[in-house]
């Protein structure tokens, strides 16, 4: 007999308790976005929506895509959520691609406002994962899910950067920045994040990291640079809109690279992807 208790796995009948879906109702290749407007966005880009709902703050949409029966899923704010929403999604898939699409503040001064950013792998500033993982425990992106959405940015003719990410488990002072009310303990933690080569800070990307290892799953994230620390400005308007649906661009594009390969469609994609990052190396 199980020693799992109700308590322990809360469900409402065959569905999850957080994200409200049961197995069947999600896709294997899934694009998780922080803000539940942007879900409507994504699937905006579909051919077909099959199913869309919300529950909290968490929205779903699945439906197909070029022939790639896909889900798009927000997750909300902070590594937290993340845990959350992917401790569930594993409850009722069987082998999932993760892809988070998201936005950043960029810490070198050669990112550009609206530039994207593919994460190599994320510094652990939070303490979700602590509760999975020792402090040592490395949190990397899935090389595929990096070579896929390298490939896509350069297809697509996007500016894009990779480098490591940083995820704080807040937006003020877990990112060092001042206020006018409250202490900042690390003031100058976006400055010495600078000097050690990481690229960006978020807040979810080392949660999808180590658990999607974990499990021996797939994942990685492409940001937009919405802010630049270096400088102190920040996208607003109709170029954050055209940054947020470039990000959204090479998401699609990306998961859908891994979709066909591993249809089969791409008879080779790694060695493909090799040859066109070498062809971006011998450009420098």
């Amino acid at each position: 007999m199980s020693d799992v208790t109700r308590a322990d796995r809360p469900t409402t009948g065959e569905r999850q308790y957080h994200i409200a879906l049961e197995r069947g109702e999600v896709a294997e290749y899934v694009l998780l976005v922080g803000d539940p407007g942007r879900v409507a966005k994504v699937a905006g880009r579909w051919d077909s929506v099959e199913l869309e709902r919300s529950n909290r703050e968490i929205t779903t949409a699945t439906g197909s895509y070029r022939g790639m029966r896909i889900t798009a899923m927000s997750t909300g704010m902070g590594t937290e959520k993340v845990e959350i929403v992917l401790a569930e999604l594993m409850e009722i898939t069987d082998r999932s691609t993760f892809v988070r699409v998201g936005s950043s503040g960029a810490l070198q001064p050669e990112i550009g406002l609206g530039d994207l950013i593919i994460s190599l792998g994320a510094v652990r500033l939070e303490n979700t994962t602590d509760f999975y993982v020792r402090p040592g425990y490395p949190a990397i992106a899935h090389r595929d899910v990096v070579w896929a959405l390298e490939s896509a940015c350069r297809t697509l003719g996007i500016t894009y950067h990779l480098g490591l990410t940083g995820t704080a488990s807040g937006f003020y002072a877990p990112q060092g920045r001042a206020m006018r009310t409250l202490p900042v303990r690390y003031p100058h933690l976006a400055e010495e994040l600078r000097r050690e080569g990481v690229a960006n800070l978020e807040m979810e990307s080392s949660a999808l990291f180590v658990l999607a290892s974990l499990a021996g799953l797939r994942a990685g994230t492409v940001c937009a640079a919405y802010a630049q620390r270096v400088d102190g400005t920040f996208l607003e308007g109709a170029a954050k809109e055209a940054a947020e649906a470039r990000c959204i661009d090479a998401g699609l594009a990306g998961i859908h690279l891994l979709w066909e390969m591993d249809l089969g469609r791409d008879s080779d994609p790694r060695e493909r992807w090799s040859s066109l990052i070498g062809r971006r190396a011998g450009e420098r």
